[in-house]
């Protein structure tokens, strides 16, 4: 159901209250979240029926000693080499969960790139825009937002760059 909603919705996360606030037409997706399933990721393609290469997944890295979002399709991994260079840096890592989840404000499997605790340098995948729009997670396990990539882009200040690879 798409919702173009005025105020903060009972259950709402900081990203649908971002989304909101920003104006942004958004469908939320929620789903029975599996604890036993080996990745956040394709759980939820699978539970929406969509396809992998247009849900994105939202990791935390270390990019010359400072935090940087990167934006997946959760069909492949991050090129942690291709994440330096798209924010002019020379050395990027993973980084440590426990700071990721701090930093953002959500729980690890729940990271969104919108409505973080502290706002971030965020990447987007470049193949993000070849569909007209993607999911991501809205703030918690079991729950994606799809919305226009073009947007997401907008609201993260995100760079397009090509981070992922299969």
């Amino acid at each position: 159901m798409a919702k173009k909603a005025k105020k903060q919705q009972a259950g709402g996360t900081p990203a649908t209250v971002a989304l909101t606030a920003a104006g942004v037409t958004y469908t939320v997706h929620a789903y029975e979240h599996d604890p036993a399933h080996p990745s956040y990721g394709e759980e939820a393609a699978e539970a929406m029926g969509v396809s992998p290469d247009r849900v994105f997944k939202t990791l935390v890295a270390d990019v010359d000693g400072a935090l940087t979002v990167a934006v997946v399709p959760v069909a492949g991994q991050l090129d942690l080499k291709a994440l330096a260079t798209a924010v002019g840096g020379k050395r990027a890592a993973m980084a440590d969960p426990a700071l990721a989840e701090r930093t953002t404000g959500y729980v690890r499997g729940g990271i969104s790139p919108l409505g973080q605790r502290k706002r971030l340098r965020t990447v987007l995948d470049a193949s993000a825009s070849a569909h007209a729009t993607i999911c991501v997670s809205a703030g918690r396990r079991g729950l994606e937002v799809e919305l226009p990539p073009a947007d997401l882009a907008r609201l993260t200040d995100a760079v397009l760059a090509p981070v992922g690879r299969a």
